[in-house]
């Protein structure tokens, strides 16, 4: 009998994947009772597609527990073009925040935020109502939009939803960020403690959602 898997567990085993070096996205598929039926992965060409599929079989099974018939595996490669050159491949991007700021327009916001990456500077905007959450919000969307421009559309990070909550004495910005691609979504997470205000701990929170992740999904 095939193992039930919740949906806790699929992002678990989505992530793994993901940590695999030729592998960029993973999707996992389940049936209405929790087995897995399907695992769609996007990947680099630098591996066979055979050999890939047994990599996945062997993270599966030592990190889970859970042995997947390889007919229920489906590898979609990336063109030859973008496989990296070991001499050219990008250091791990790290963004610095160099400013935040916040004009207010009747009952509208426009927020940019700029990050240096890499040596360059991106603005990202975003305009909105200007409640609280709302603020929120376009603090972070505005530091997606940075991110966007710095990943030239390769790729696309979505704002599912950011917080300011309290956990015992300190307050804490919660930022949940959703990678989008052509297999589908893969969401992340990210925190930071509020010490100078609530934007700049709005932005390293959504920084910390993706740091991960940009040097995955960045190739010179």
């Amino acid at each position: 009998m095939e193992p039930v898997v919740s949906p806790a567990i699929i992002s678990e085993i989505e992530e793994a994947l993901s940590q695999v070096s030729e592998i960029r996205a993973a999707r996992v598929v389940t049936s209405p009772s929790g087995t897995i039926e399907e695992i769609h992965v996007l990947a680099l060409p630098s591996k066979a597609p055979k050999q890939l599929v047994r990599d996945i079989e062997s993270t599966l099974m030592a990190a889970f527990g859970i042995a997947v018939d390889h007919k229920k595996i489906s590898i979609a490669q990336l063109g030859q073009d973008s496989v990296p050159q070991a001499e050219a491949v990008k250091p791990y991007a790290r963004a610095q925040i160099k400013s935040i700021n916040a004009e207010a327009v009747g009952v509208y916001v426009n927020l940019s935020v700029s990050l240096e990456l890499e040596g360059e500077l991106f603005v990202g905007k975003a305009t909105g109502p200007g409640s609280r959450t709302g603020r929120e919000r376009l603090v972070a969307e505005a530091t997606l939009d940075a991110i966007a421009q710095y990943l030239q559309g390769a790729f696309t990070f979505a704002l599912e939803d950011v917080e300011i909550i309290r956990l015992g004495r300190e307050s804490v910005a919660v930022s949940c960020v959703v990678l989008v691609t052509s297999l589908g979504e893969q969401a992340f997470a990210g925190s930071a403690l509020v010490r100078q205000n609530d934007k700049d701990s709005i932005v390293r929170a959504t920084l910390d959602a993706i740091n991960r992740r940009l040097g995955f999904l960045t190739t010179s």
